[in-house]
C-alpha cells in the first residue's frame, strides 16, 4: 500500500478530537523546539545556518507536497498547497541570502 493510502485510511478511522490533540500538540511542540534552537545559535552564525537550512526546507516542501495530496478534504488541499508555497518561499529566500553572503567575499566586486 502507498503512503497516501495508509494516511487516509488512518484518518477515516481515527476520532476528529483526538486527531486535533494530536496534531495541535505536534504543532505545539514543534513551535517550542524550533524557538529554543534559533535563541541558541550566536548571531555570527545565523546567515550560514540559512543557507544550510534551505536542505530542510527542501524536505518540508516534499512533506508538504505529500500532505497536499495524501488527504482528501478540500480544505487539508488548500493547507497542503499554501505549505508547499511557504517552503518554496523559504527555500528562494535562503538561496539569496546565500548568494548575497557570498558576494560580499567576493574580491572581483570591491
Amino acid at each position: 500500500m502507498s503512503l497516501p493510502v495508509l494516511l487516509a485510511e488512518a484518518a477515516a478511522t481515527e476520532d476528529p478530537a483526538a486527531r486535533f490533540i494530536r496534531l495541535l500538540t505536534v504543532f505545539l511542540l514543534a513551535m517550542w523546539v524550533g524557538f529554543e534552537v534559533i535563541t541558541k545559535v550566536p548571531q555570527r552564525l545565523h546567515t550560514p545556518l540559512t543557507s544550510g537550512s534551505n536542505a530542510i526546507s527542501g524536505i518540508t516542501a516534499v512533506g508538504a507536497i505529500v500532505v497536499a495530496g495524501a488527504l482528501s478534504t478540500a480544505t487539508s488541499t488548500v493547507l497542503g498547497l499554501a505549505a508547499v508555497v511557504l517552503a518554496m518561499i523559504n527555500v528562494a529566500g535562503g538561496f539569496v541570502v546565500t548568494y548575497r553572503m557570498l558576494e560580499m567575499f567576493n574580491p572581483k566586486k570591491k
